[in-house]
């Protein structure tokens, strides 16, 4: 793996320089990834352009510096799946920047430029993809079509999940509904309210006295039980002797 050994003391004080000028003021679409352990490696990330089949991607590329840099091009490569004239299957880029067209006084700021520039207007008769040149050529729409496909599946970002503010106040609101229904005292069923009583075949309802167990002991309460006591009332009783003789009177007519 290649380190800032393999470089001039004088050109890499020269790279860090035009590093941290790109990291301060980095040019439109473009972020260079610094890595102050090897400046042999420059890594990118590249932003489709607008009205491209590229738009709202992000590609990851990198440029590779010789020992003779500058005096040599770099090497540029396409990290991340594109489908493009210039930029090969394995992701070498083809420009002619990089290629007869290099001069020691350019920088890496207008490299990154160029490759970036590269995506908005493709050079498809010095193609390194011949199957991305050739639909380029003949149709269009066919080919942004692909572009945009491949870009989709390979260089677009997921954006993160943001909850509405209706989903937020949602939450909320059932967090409060929750909490109330944690606090609410248990009453007691409304069954065990209502007021017990027993009718006799003739007179008034009579409530049936039960013990109940409450918080602090057991009470008597009169016509709030469940459970009937043995026995039948006094006035049931009383009823029924009447019912018996009237039925003796009756059998000695």
């Amino acid at each position: 793996m290649a380190t800032n050994e393999n470089l001039p003391p004088i050109i890499m004080k020269q790279l860090a320089k035009e590093l941290k000028n790109l990291d301060d003021s980095p040019p439109e679409g473009i972020k260079v990834v610094v890595n102050d352990d090897d400046f042999s490696t420059i890594y990118a990330d590249i932003e489709g352009p607008a009205g491209t089949p590229y738009e709202n991607g992000w590609f990851r590329m990198k440029l590779i510096l010789s020992q003779d840099f500058p005096q040599s091009p770099p090497k540029g490569y396409f990290l991340t799946k594109i489908f493009h004239p210039n930029i090969a299957t394995n992701g070498e880029i083809c420009v002619n920047t990089l290629k007869k067209d290099w001069n020691p006084s350019l920088g890496l700021r207008h490299v990154l430029i160029v490759v970036r520039c590269l995506l908005i207007e493709p050079f498809p008769e010095s193609a390194l993809n011949e199957q991305a040149g050739k639909m380029l050529l003949e149709n269009y729409e066919e080919y942004a079509k692909h572009a945009r496909l491949l870009t989709g599946i390979h260089a677009v970002k997921p954006k993160p999940k943001i909850k509405s503010t209706k989903a937020l106040i949602s939450d909320q609101s059932n967090g409060v509904v929750q909490d109330q229904k944690n606090l609410t005292p248990t009453l007691p069923l409304a069954s065990n309210m209502a007021p017990a009583t027993t009718k006799a075949s003739s007179g008034p309802e009579q409530p049936i006295p039960t013990t109940e167990a409450g918080v602090c002991g057991a009470t008597t309460v009169i016509g709030y039980g469940l459970k009937k006591e043995s026995g039948l009332p006094k006035i049931q009783q009383t009823d029924n002797k009447k019912i018996d003789a009237r039925k003796k009177s009756l059998k000695r007519l």
